[in-house]
């Protein structure tokens, strides 16, 4: 099944230690630090230097007078912390046209990040510097430098800030005595916003702020006070008044929820809360069959003696592997199938593994596991049959089951021996959905959800007729009161239609092509395609990739040729038409900072045909979640581009087997893009090979 939705989720606070001080990793544990009222680790309205572990999100909601935050904060790593915020001024509108938004308030969206530059020792403090608002119109913006200090249950801290933080103006900015350029602070924002603005970076006037954070012998109850450096004058809500420079609150944590209770500015009590969990440790307990048990004496004398049918049957319901085709040959056995269940390849391995070694006789010697994507052999694992059953049955420590097999690319010798019963035949399936987009003028937030029927007709093991139509079955998207934006432009309307085409039908057709995938050696991989291949576009396209098996790099090259679809028929075409197509490259760091990660370069031309490149960058968590963002910058200019001054966008990737209690494979993609424009847009191309080939590799995995 193929799900869309967003969790929003957050890490909360508390931190104790039962004497003077306490070394870093005595009390680093599930429940740390506190949520300021933006969003990330802090006080109340400001930042310390402390992080989460890694892997901690968290969503916050703060109810301020006449501001309400929502944010989600993500330890991406130990030693960097990154924040989404909407701010919502509940007094003021979102435009003055009731036509174009009614009475919906003013939003604001944010990104905070933050970085570690020092780990806290007995000596020295911990220290960090961050930024805030960074990418969006500014009216936050700011930087600042923490430093952190614990002793016993007190955690003090202190920070210098800059900009939204710096306006009390009672420091002198350092920066100002190395560049004059850093004694004044540009005002407003360049290109049309969502740019990052270097030339503000830690410049203009500069502040003192901190405070101090003590836990109570009540565990579940802390106190902070610190004390604020904005004056509140420049803020977009109006009528804030201060007076005092002094917050105070009280926070209360209940299993995952955290409580906050706070008097700020001398004249205002706000409240806020807060949920956490860690993308590390999420799990889902599962309903799963015991792994065989391994007889290191098998009775069976050769293997005309085994009972394949049972075996085959074993390999399906035990180890979640059907099997398409089988060889014997000389002393080794092969099966060709496709991993359905299991999606650790090791628990995989070990499953089909242990189905073997209990039913073959000991002269196998080898077992070749060869997993397929559709007909096509993606990847062999050999397995030791001899030392297998050692480690399996539990007959040697000297070593563990994942010594005993190797994975490695499917040779010509093999592939030639995957020899399928393969019939053409009509198949699909009902995959559901779930559409949202935020910061609407009609409405903050708008959905549509229903099902993707998809039907396959293969021709024959090698092309396939693929086909599928959305039906909306719940939707608010009536609450659009205009399609297609006025907004000047230069560049061709390759995606601000959108509006046009999810509202147009409730049952539409998403695609239509013809497919064919192919290995073409040991580590290459070819794929043609033709017809209607995504809900705007139509063509005919081709793409290869080189993907050794565990590299920690890919290559590959993508040709297309598309013309407009029409959102007025499901079958007609506009005028427009393109050549779109990039070189691809994958690279995953071996740097321990920089550990589960993976970077996407895309170069040439996008849909508008405009040249550059798309940057992403990927993190993967113990729980298989895969958190990205990505970025494209091309030859249009950001006035060109409009408003947003250039493509950007995050998704998070979740296993459907943490929603599920049985064991499966296969994830749920879920985009967030603030603004799309016409520049940097790329064909949603049906099939990928990055995708057909993930078995090749152990990070979506």
């Amino acid at each position: 099944m193929k799900y869309r939705l967003v969790a929003s989720l957050t890490f909360l606070s508390g931190l104790h230690a039962s004497n003077l001080y306490a070394q870093t990793e005595d009390y680093v544990d599930s429940n740390l630090y506190s949520q300021t009222v933006f969003g990330g680790t802090g006080l109340i309205q400001t930042p310390t230097s402390r992080m989460a572990p890694e892997g901690s999100i968290s969503l916050n909601y703060s109810d301020n007078d006449q501001y309400r935050f929502w944010s989600v904060s993500l330890q991406l790593f130990p030693w960097m912390e990154s924040t989404v915020r909407y701010t919502d001024v509940r007094n003021l509108l979102y435009s003055q046209s009731e036509a174009f938004s009614g009475d919906q308030t003013w939003k604001d969206k944010g990104i905070d990040v933050k970085f570690r530059l020092l780990e806290e020792n007995y000596w020295l403090p911990e220290f960090s510097v961050g930024f805030k608002d960074i990418g969006g119109t500014g009216v936050f913006s700011s930087e600042y430098l923490t430093l952190s200090k614990r002793w016993g249950d007190f955690d003090l801290h202190l920070g210098l800030g800059f900009g939204y933080l710096g306006q009390n103006d009672n420091a002198v900015n350092p920066f100002c005595q190395l560049a004059d350029r850093f004694c004044t602070r540009p005002i407003g924002f360049s290109g049309v916003g969502g740019k990052v603005e270097f030339d503000k970076f830690f410049s203009g006037q500069a502040a003192w702020f901190g405070g101090l954070e003590y836990q109570s012998p009540w565990r579940p109850l802390r106190f902070s006070v610190e004390y604020d450096p904005n004056h509140y004058q420049n803020d977009r809500a109006p009528d804030l008044t201060q007076d005092s420079r002094w917050n105070i609150a009280a926070n209360y944590r209940w299993k995952g929820f955290d409580f906050a209770l706070r008097f700020e500015r001398g004249n205002t009590v706000t409240f806020g809360f807060s949920y956490q969990t860690n993308f590390n440790t999420l799990t889902t307990p599962k309903v799963k069959p015991l792994p065989k048990e391994v007889n290191r004496y098998n009775e069976i004398a050769s293997f005309d003696e085994v009972d394949e049918n049972t075996l085959l049957l074993e390999l399906n319901n035990n180890a979640g592997f059907p099997v398409r085709s089988t060889q014997f040959y000389s002393d080794t056995y092969a099966i060709f199938g496709t991993q359905l269940d299991y999606r650790d390849p090791d628990e995989s391995i070990e499953r089909i593994g242990r189905v073997l070694a209990s039913q073959l006789p000991d002269n196998v010697k080898k077992y070749q596991v060869v997993e397929l994507a559709g007909a096509v052999p993606l990847i062999t694992t050999e397995i030791d049959a001899g030392k297998f059953k050692q480690a399996a049955g539990g007959e040697t420590f000297a070593f563990t089951l994942n010594d005993t097999y190797e994975r490695k690319g499917v040779d010509d010798g093999l592939s030639h021996r995957y020899s399928p019963a393969y019939r053409s035949g009509l198949g699909g399936s009902v995959e559901t959905f779930f559409i949202q987009t935020f910061g609407n003028p009609e409405a903050f937030y708008l959905y549509q959800a229903g099902v993707l029927i998809q039907g396959v007709y293969s021709l024959n093991s090698k092309f396939n007729v693929i086909g599928t139509a959305k039906a909306t079955l719940l939707e608010n998207f009536d609450k659009f009161n205009y399609t297609l934006d006025t907004m000047p432009t230069p560049l061709p309307r390759v995606r601000t239609n959108m509006r046009e085409y999810v509202t147009r039908s409730t049952v539409t057709l998403e695609n239509l092509f013809g497919h064919s995938f192919f290995r073409m050696d040991e580590n290459s991989f070819g794929q043609v395609y033709a017809g209607y291949l995504e809900s705007m576009y139509a063509g005919v396209g081709a793409e290869w990739l080189y993907r050794p098996v565990d590299a920690n790099w890919s290559f590959g090259v993508d040709l297309n040729y598309v013309t407009q679809r029409s959102y007025e028929s499901e079958f007609e075409l506009f005028d427009y038409k393109a050549f779109t197509g990039h070189v691809n490259v994958t690279y995953e760091p071996t740097l321990d900072m920089l550990s589960n990660t993976r970077i996407s370069i895309k170069a040439d031309q996008f849909l508008a045909k405009d040249k550059g490149v798309q940057v992403e960058f990927a993190k993967r968590f113990d729980s298989g979640i895969v958190v990205g963002a990505y970025a494209a910058f091309t030859n249009v200019s950001a006035e060109e581009y409009g408003e947003g001054s250039f493509t950007k966008g995050f998704y998070i990737t979740v296993p459907v087997d943490l929603f599920v209690f049985r064991p499966a494979t296969g994830k749920a993609k879920f985009p967030w893009i603030p603004i799309a424009r016409d520049g940097g847009q790329i064909l949603q191309r049906p099939v990928q090979l990055l995708d057909l080939t993930e078995k090749r590799s152990r990070f979506m995995n």
